[in-house]
């Protein structure tokens, strides 16, 4: 930062501490910071609808053939763009937020502002099946870090604005402020508490605002209700909402399956040939597998699923009902898989919308075989799309309340809140306790970079295993003396344990000073007994790389010890006592409660 910039910086902040009190800043700050992740989320709109509207024309005047090269080009425009530019692999967007706030204390680096902006649209306009949600939250969340560090803005606040980034982001994409609001507070675990929950309504509002000013009265859902909550369909809801359930299942499970077989191709361009490929054939057989599908939602939506359907190589069958209930059953099947190989294969993206995709098209499903099994039944089909949508979304990222309001929002009202619930709730109960953790989640779970409304969970991630680590222990050596070991270490230590190290600073042992007390004082043993004779195991032993803080409590709790070594790459770090981590843990809470 140039000097004279600093300056002005530092006198701004002065009159600021002097005249703006912390909460007044923190509210004009989220006002701020919604704007610009709305403008972000527009610019990803515009950008990747621009990149679409070019290609359009191509993909019609080549009967479609045109889609088996398009996600290759695309890929490799990313693939280009990550080796000389970005230098490192692309990371999923929402998991990597959260390990930012759990790990980074919120921290994100500049391009991870402009990076999504370049790869999102390349990789949707191209073809990749995939959402910009999730790039769009990212940015926004990297502009809004980025800002609060340059106004030295502390850990816990800067949480607070990179969640009001994601609201502002989901507000300006879905014009959807309530949604917008519970997202940031379900996904990033934040305590809804009025302070703040008022930085996240500003943030909402501005974002909203903003899609208003730059894209006028344009909506992404182009529907309202013709027909309410009927008592009689409470079945076929709950129907639905088992079977958004396993389809919740099968996508997370989907995704980890198809990420694990990419990771085998150790190549980034065989994993792009490969993903490429298999993309353009999907295109080329399910059109509506094209980007990220808000156009076969809305054709769906409006009752036209020929439209939604596209130009396919069944056209000749689609005047048979479960010929199409076939094809918008194979979306369902085929769009998770989709998805997760434009990712695999090196794209950017999100998962949030083609859950959407996802749902909306086995919404109808279950609508049409409803209808059409000849028993009389009927309900529409317009409002199981959209609950479908609801189910898989409260399913796959284990976010209920977004996924109840979210629709509620989109439809204009709450005449279909019940069924919403019903379907959310039921998905969302099936998939929890089928799995542990989500898309965001499971990665994040392994390294204990994982953030949870449990406040006691919460804590222990928040903390960080250098802060606890002690390392003012007096190393021994296995073939010193007695005598040694009481002159060298022994006497000039406060501590009364003592690392036993080889060679290779390896740990071998330890020795309490309970152990040799007894024979401190016999000078008669100075010189024939030796440390490796006193040495003993530790009761337990702490993996810097591999255990996070809820396993270090739990080895302290099950061995009983009050302190514990570190190993870290194999050789010994330090040690952690349990006095130190309690007393890091109580200011913690303490901080994060306030």
């Amino acid at each position: 930062m140039p000097y004279s910039t600093k300056k002005l910086l530092t006198r701004f902040l002065k009159w600021r501490y002097r005249n703006i009190s912390n909460r007044t800043f923190i509210q004009i700050m989220s006002l701020i910071v919604g704007f610009l992740a709305g403008s972000v989320a527009v610019t990803l709109k515009n950008s990747t609808y621009f990149i679409e509207s070019l290609l359009k024309k191509g993909i019609v005047f080549s009967e479609n053939q045109l889609y088996f090269i398009l996600p290759t080009i695309g890929l490799t425009l990313i693939y280009l763009y990550v080796k000389f530019v970005h230098k490192e692999p692309l990371q999923h967007a929402v998991s990597s937020i959260i390990f930012s706030l759990s790990k980074k204390r919120g921290l994100l680096r500049l391009k991870d502002i402009y990076t999504p902006l370049i790869t999102a649209p390349l990789t949707v306009g191209f073809g990749g099946s995939v959402g910009l949600l999730g790039p769009a939250v990212k940015s926004g969340s990297a502009v809004s870090s980025n800002l609060s560090r340059f106004f030295h803005i502390d850990a816990k606040t800067r949480t607070l604005l990179v969640a009001c980034a994601s609201a502002g982001a989901i507000a300006s994409i879905f014009q959807s402020p309530i949604a917008a609001i519970i997202f940031a507070v379900e996904i990033f675990t934040l305590d809804l508490t009025m302070m703040s929950m008022l930085p996240l309504l500003l943030a909402s509002i501005s974002g909203v605002l903003t899609s208003y000013f730059f894209l006028g009265n344009e909506i992404l859902f182009s529907f309202s209700l013709s027909e309410g909550f009927k008592l009689e369909d409470t079945a076929f809801y709950i129907l639905l909402g088992v079977g958004t359930g396993f389809a919740s299942i099968y996508f997370t499970k989907m995704y980890f399956a198809i990420l694990s077989l990419f990771k085998k191709l150790k190549s980034p361009k065989y994993k792009l040939l490969v993903g490429g490929i298999a993309i353009g054939a999907m295109l080329y057989a399910i059109p509506p597998l094209y980007g990220e599908g808000f156009g076969f939602i809305n054709n769906l939506l409006e009752g036209d699923h020929l439209k939604a359907l596209g130009t396919t190589p069944f056209d000749d069958y689609t005047h048979n009902i479960w010929v199409v209930i076939a094809l918008l059953f194979g979306i369902t099947i085929f769009k998770a898989i989709a998805m997760t190989t434009t990712i695999g294969a090196g794209g950017a993206g999100g998962v949030f919308i083609p859950t959407m995709v996802m749902g909306s098209a086995l919404g109808n499903v279950v609508a049409k075989v409803i209808n059409n099994l000849g028993l009389g039944f009927s309900v529409s089909e317009s409002n199981f799309t959209l609950i479908g949508m609801a189910g898989l979304i409260a399913g796959v990222i284990h976010a209920p309340l977004t996924a109840i309001f979210l629709i509620a929002e989109i439809t204009g009202g709450y005449q279909l809140f019940v069924p919403l619930m019903i379907t959310a709730a039921i998905s969302y109960l099936i998939t929890k306790n089928a799995l542990d953790y989500t898309i965001y989640t499971k990665e994040l779970a392994k390294i204990g970079a994982l953030l949870s409304h449990n406040k006691d969970q919460m804590v222990l991630g928040l903390m960080e295993m250098d802060d606890v680590i002690e390392k003012n222990f007096r190393p021994v050596l296995p073939q010193m003396t007695l005598g040694e070991m009481l002159h060298q270490s022994v006497s000039k230590s406060k501590r009364n344990l003592f690392p036993v190290l080889d060679d290779d600073k390896k740990l071998i042992g330890i020795i309490v000073l309970d152990d040799i007390r007894p024979m401190m004082f016999d000078t008669d043993l100075y010189d024939t007994v030796f440390v490796k004779n006193l040495m003993h195991a530790p009761p337990e032993v702490i993996f810097y790389e591999t255990d996070n803080m809820k396993q270090v409590m739990k080895k302290f709790q099950d061995s009983g010890a009050w302190n514990l070594p570190v190993i870290k790459n194999g050789k010994y770090e330090g040690f952690i006592s349990k006095s130190k981590m309690l007393t890091a843990y109580r200011r913690k809470l303490i901080n994060y409660s306030q």
